[in-house]
């Protein structure tokens, strides 16, 4: 056993001469041969900065040039690394071929050997290719630029400034699909359909190359619910072969790149040059492992998808089966046999495949896919190095496989493994079922401190936690009067002018916010009272609200947004869509995971949501709440004149609207925070126009949880304002993406 220990640490020692030899190399300047500097791949993150800076200072040719110049460097670098390490993978073989003969200081020699002639082959193929700095590691906040595709958001407004309108949609269309919840560029993509000149093969994923699995994976879905499963089966196959095939390029990357230093890593008690090559070399290979990862998340997704390749196999086996091809069906079971070898419904699937056969030799001769067979190894071998690192040299490693086996981790770490295991199986088993805990410090049931506003459903009937409907929050009167009060400022040319809505293109979408109201009123557009009543009513909300659930702090109104929805007359049939697809209002949902990542562009501040309704003189638009997964309806509410719903803002109540069929609806839609910083700056810039105007606007402040009559006074309430601070990742955004 300590024989074998010392292999694997000389094992995990050297493999960091290859990657140190390349890195050092790498970095240093110098003439590369023959080769014209200015031929060589300059750094593409270099070139995505410039091109961000040029799309600011509105030089918008210069900026097209700079991002599609980040784009292709990008691709072009993947590629110089693949093909370098293809022609150097036989280099040393003949060095390598002695380490099975060879023992002792001479295995030694022989690694060093193949090791060196390994690196100084990949560090002169890249060097003919690529500067010195466009070697080196890009930072974390670059991966993630491109890995949300972001340089095709300021790419689709650049081409929109060039009237290039054709490589606008385009870049929209490729930015949508890893961003499907982006809603202004949904809305530029429907706005790209109606131009001329924008056909819909315009509307082309330039990523589609690097996301072809994904597309596979798709094709096959469809396939199989048309039972068409000779096409499906031979989807999977593609499906699977096409993942394993962006696994291995995901893991060459990881071989050939240029890694950190361990002291840059922040790696503790690196003290030697052994203990270096394995922290290197470990982090290596832990970058092989979370190929898996990469792989297996969608574009656009924060999580990955559970056991990716196992559950392709076991989708191909089924197709194949029920297509007629049982020798394929015997390999592809087989196959997912070497992931979960005890598997029950594997093994009578097998059984049964078997019996089908006729129970001949011949098929029980039948072996698994030699692709899968070196995957598992490969794989296998990685893990058992890596737990060797976890439990000897303090390395930090999270398995990103649930079918590992328990025998690869060292028995000093199978109890916390053990754990780890059990929790995410019961996870995945009970489908996120587990009842929601809702940590918004809201807690429903508490008074209603108005004379007429009744407690229509709670709780106990909406099915869910911190939900609430009550009536009466307005009069008849009130609601014509706001109604009025919408249709004179659409027809002012205010709100968004009757543009489609950005949720659907069989709606129009017209909205209005309390400082556009009040501006209006000054201006003899609309009647002063109508304009304060819209301000007022959302101090009622708030004040109901916040007493109903019993917020310990203070509760301040972020967003007041009156909103009309109106179904295009002619445009309703056949239609299948909603009027606002499944949300929740502070975090990105994503149902396929039931995960909820509390982050931008989500409105991560909001805290409790509410939606006032003024009519229901239309077929359609009402509200509903689902669980997690978007598709199993909780409760739904009709609207009214007069009826507020309330609910706490976070992952326990994603939501959506129903389709709006015919007619008009329209709503108050109101937000609120805790946090003081987020408070609407809108409604303080109107109340600050009444004031100067001579008019007091009398409202209540929360303070820390009590409320005090306060008045408006004559100042400019947003140079008031504390500047907001940045609750989520900092990264380079496209500002106003929006046309």
């Amino acid at each position: 056993m300590a024989q074998l220990l010392t292999l694997l640490a000389v094992y995990v020692a050297f493999h960091f001469v290859l990657s140190a030899s390349h890195q050092v190399n790498a970095a240093a300047p110098g003439v590369v041969g023959s080769a014209n500097v200015l031929s060589l791949l300059q750094p593409y993150d270099l070139l995505y900065y410039s091109g961000v800076r040029a799309y600011f200072g509105q030089e918008w040719q210069k900026a097209a040039e700079l991002l599609e110049k980040s784009i292709l460097t990008k691709e072009s670098l993947l590629s110089v690394r693949r093909q370098c390490h293809k022609d150097c993978v036989t280099t040393g073989r003949e060095a390598l071929q002695n380490l099975d003969s060879e023992e002792g200081s001479l295995w030694d020699l022989w690694a060093l050997d193949w090791v060196q002639q390994r690196a100084e082959c990949l560090r002169f193929c890249i060097r003919r290719s690529v500067t010195p700095a466009g070697q080196l590691p890009v930072s974390s906040d670059i991966e993630y630029e491109f890995g949300t595709r972001n340089p095709y958001n300021f790419l689709q407004v650049t081409y929109y400034k060039l009237e290039k309108l054709q490589k606008a949609a385009s870049a929209a269309h490729t930015y949508f699909v890893a961003n499907p919840s982006h809603l202004e560029m949904r809305n530029n993509i429907e706005k790209y359909r109606r131009m001329e000149g924008v056909t819909e093969e315009d509307f082309q994923d330039r990523e589609f190359l690097n996301e072809k699995h994904w597309v596979l994976y798709d094709a096959a879905v469809q396939l199989e619910a048309a039972f068409d499963w000779a096409q499906a089966s031979k989807k999977w196959k593609e499906c699977v072969n096409e993942t394993l095939r962006q696994t291995e390029e995901c893991r060459v990357q990881c071989e050939v790149s240029s890694q950190r230093l361990p002291e840059d890593r922040g790696v503790n008690s690196v003290d030697g040059v052994f203990e270096k090559a394995a922290a290197l070399s470990l982090s290596l290979l832990a970058c092989r492992q979370y190929c898996v990862i990469q792989v297996s998340t969608r574009p656009g997704r924060i999580s990955a998808q559970e056991d990716y390749l196992p559950t392709q196999l076991e989708h191909l086996h089924i197709a194949q089966f029920k297509a007629g091809d049982v020798r394929g069906a015997v390999q592809s079971v087989r196959s997912l046999l070497l992931f979960y070898p005890s598997d029950k419904d594997s093994l009578d699937n097998l059984q049964l495949y078997y019996e089908t056969l006729g129970g001949d030799t011949e098929s029980q001769d039948i072996q698994p896919s030699q692709e899968i067979v070196r995957y598992i190894s490969h794989s296998l071998q990685e893990k058992e190095l890596l737990y060797f690192g976890m439990e000897n040299l303090a390395f930090s490693f999270t398995d990103p496989d649930l079918w590992t086996p328990e025998e690869v981790v060292p028995e000093s770490l199978r109890e916390a493994w053990r754990a780890e295991q059990e929790k995410m199986n019961e996870k995945i088993k009970g489908g996120y079922q587990q009842e929601e805990v809702d940590d918004s410090g809201f807690f429903s049931g508490g008074p209603v401190p108005r004379v007429g506003v009744t407690i229509t459903m709670d709780d106990e009937k909406l099915n869910g936690t911190n939900r609430v409907v009550l009536d009466g929050v307005m009069t008849e009167t009130e609601c014509d009067r706001i109604l009025q009060l919408a249709t004179a400022a659409v027809s002012a040319g205010d709100g968004y002018r009757g543009r489609r809505s950005p949720h659907t293109p069989h709606e129009t979408f017209e909205g209005l916010t309390v400082l556009r109201a009040v501006k209006l009123a000054q201006d003899g557009m609309i009647n002063q009272t109508d304009a304060r009543l819209l301000h007022e009513l959302g101090e009622r909300a708030r004040d109901l609200l916040h007493s109903y659930f019993r917020s310990p702090s203070g509760l301040h109104i972020s967003f007041t947004h009156l909103v009309c929805r109106t179904a295009i007359t002619g445009d309703q049939e056949g239609r299948s869509d909603l009027s606002h697809p499944v949300h929740v209002d502070n975090c990105l949902l994503e149902p396929d995971t039931k995960q909820c990542w509390k982050e931008p562009p989500a409105f991560i501040h909001r805290d409790l949501s509410a939606i006032l309704y003024l009519n229901d003189n239309f077929n359609g638009g009402d509200l509903f709440f689902t669980n997690r997964d978007a598709k199993t309806i909780t409760a739904q509410i009709k609207p009214s004149c007069g009826r507020l719903v309330g609910f706490s803002s976070g992952p326990v109540n994603p939501h959506g609207v129903t389709a709006v069929t015919s007619g008009r609806r329209c709503s108050l839609a109101l937000w609120f925070t805790k946090d003081k910083i987020y408070r609407d700056m809108e409604r303080e810039e109107a109340e600050a126009l009444w004031a100067a105007d001579g008019h007091t606007v009398v409202k209540k402040e929360e303070d820390e949880g009590k409320g005090s009559a306060t008045t408006t006074t004559t100042r400019n309430a947003r140079s008031q304002a504390p500047k907001e601070k940045n609750r989520g990742r900092g990264r380079v955004t496209g500002g106003k993406d929006e046309l």
